[in-house]
């Protein structure tokens, strides 16, 4: 089914309903971008509450904005993934160690277990775990200012 193909709306209980051209509805549906950090725009699927693929939306563009707004509504809620923007200060070069970042939604301390909760991946993008689960990720290392990636140097 196409993007085009579906209806998509909330219930009272702000969940998101999905309505099919045979009439089915769906309710509980649930987006999950299929390249969140390289393409987060684009393959996009819309999930049933078992996990079955209903929808597959080749790109954010291609939907109507009222849908395009419950879609990225949906996915900002789901995802929880502060960018870090700069390393104030760590703790200690040995892990467990405390560190002290200012990301896009604010200033926050993570708890990073060991070096191997530094994950690379393609392009540079370095995500990190914290001792909580949440995950920071760090767009462009090169980036970051030169006190940052002195400290993020000693961990990788």
């Amino acid at each position: 089914m196409s993007a085009l193909e579906f209806r998509l709306g909330c219930n009272r209980l702000g969940r998101l309903v999905l309505t099919t051209p045979d009439g089915q509805t769906h309710e509980d549906v649930v987006p999950v971008r299929a390249f969140p950090i390289a393409a987060p725009d684009q393959g996009i699927a819309l999930l049933s509450a078992d996990g079955h693929e209903l929808v597959w939306i080749e790109h954010l563009d291609g939907l109507p904005a009222e849908t395009r707004s419950l879609v990225e509504a949906a996915l900002a809620s789901r995802e929880f993934m502060p960018e870090i923007l700069r390393i104030d200060k760590v703790s200690a070069f040995a892990t467990p160690s405390t560190w002290q970042v200012t990301t896009d939604r604010g200033a926050t301390r993570l708890i990073l277990r060991g070096e191997e909760d530094i994950h690379r991946l393609p392009g540079g993008v370095l995500l990190i775990a914290d001792s909580h689960g949440v995950q920071f990720l760090i767009r462009d290392p090169a980036r970051l200012d030169r006190h940052s990636r002195k400290l993020l140097d000693r961990f990788l």
